[in-house]
């Protein structure tokens, strides 16, 4: 009996302990027959964003021990509105909200990433988050900054409020050196790293 009522302590503990870990939504854009840009190397962008939030996943898991629990707004190729997106993170009672992308230009030498946030009045930790992610990708990887920027993105004016949510850009897929970049493992590894030591940083030390 009292070794029974040990495991029931033990399984009540981690239940609780799993309960309260930050939960954090991640949203590859596109996805199905919505391939997003495409690269110069003919990789499109619906394919490096859900490489990137895959990698998450698996950093989470193996680097970090599950310090976050993580949901993906799609876990293979397919189309989820973006009603659902931000309804998720809504549902869930997301601490974090992120959207990834990447950039396409005519000019084939524009570079670097941006970061966007709701452009009705933004939270504090939206800045934050924001902006500790950026100074990540300037000084860590050597990215180029092209700024932090406001926008109506449907993602961002959903989850508004509800939690801190930013886009990432995360580089030109019409930019051949960035295109090659995040299409190679190690590219994408890092970008994700970034993301979870930023969120980390955020949601448990901030």
């Amino acid at each position: 009996m009292q070794h029974q009522l040990g495991s029931i302590i033990l399984l009540f503990s981690l239940h609780l302990a799993m309960a309260q870990r930050p939960i954090v939504v991640i949203d590859p854009g596109h996805g199905g027959p919505d391939t997003g840009a495409i690269g110069t190397n003919g990789t499109p962008e619906k394919e490096v964003a859900l490489g990137i939030a895959r990698q998450c996943l698996q950093l989470n898991r193996d680097l970090f021990g599950n310090r976050l629990d993580i949901y993906l707004t799609r876990y293979r190729d397919t189309l989820v509105s973006l009603n659902d997106r931000a309804r998720l993170a809504q549902t869930l009672q997301a601490d974090a909200f992120v959207s990834i992308h990447c950039n396409h230009s005519p000019n084939d030498r524009a570079q670097g990433f941006e970061i966007y946030l709701s452009n009705k009045e933004t939270d504090g930790r939206s800045h934050a988050l924001a902006h500790c992610l950026a100074e990540r990708l300037q000084c860590r990887l050597g990215l180029q900054k092209r700024g932090i920027k406001q926008s109506n993105f449907q993602v961002l004016r959903e989850t508004h409020g509800h939690c801190p949510s930013i886009l990432l850009e995360t580089g030109f897929l019409s930019n051949a050196t960035e295109a090659d970049h995040i299409q190679k493992p190690e590219g994408r590894t890092a970008m994700a790293l970034a993301l979870l030591q930023t969120i980390i940083k955020l949601l448990y030390h901030d």
